[in-house]
């Protein structure tokens, strides 16, 4: 039973099931952000749970597959190292977990704080997919929204 489980999810079939399965989880976010599901499935620790599970799972595999884990330091060392480090399907696929988590974390964030202050769902909306897409920007151009909402600058809160 557990060797089915280990050929079926090869590292292309859990990116597969990566990709696909965040999407439900932006969509709820997008489009019915004030729902009660949204609050219990979105921004709970219930996707950062099965997140983490996949980051187990395939660390676990990783280690059977031999990866030395202590080379990731390398890519402080320079870009060089960087694309090193990226040619490696082990390390890739647990940076895009990484990636995965980080921006729907940072999305849920975007919801809780526009619902603090009581902003528009279709206002919120376009860096809620600025951030599904490339992070930083989005929670970029939500902080210049939220700026009219919250009527003061503050570097931190």
């Amino acid at each position: 039973m557990i060797e089915q489980i280990y050929t079926f999810f090869t590292l292309e079939m859990i990116y597969l099931w990566l990709n696909l399965g965040i999407l439900p989880f932006w969509f709820m976010l997008i489009v019915f952000p004030q729902s009660h599901i949204s609050r219990v499935f979105i921004t709970s620790i219930f996707p950062m749970f099965i997140l983490s599970m996949a980051y187990i799972y395939l660390l676990y595999v990783a280690y059977l597959g031999g990866y030395d884990f202590l080379q990731n330091f390398k890519l402080y060392l320079g870009f060089e190292k960087i694309l090193s480090l990226v040619e490696n399907q082990s390390f890739l696929i647990l940076f895009w977990v990484h990636f995965l988590a980080i921006n729907l974390f940072c999305g849920g964030w975007i919801v809780k704080d526009s619902q603090m202050f009581r902003m528009n769902k279709l206002l919120v909306s376009l860096p809620l997919i600025v951030t599904y897409l490339i992070g930083p920007i989005g929670i970029f151009i939500y902080w210049v929204i939220r700026l009219f909402y919250a009527k003061r600058i503050s570097l931190y809160e």
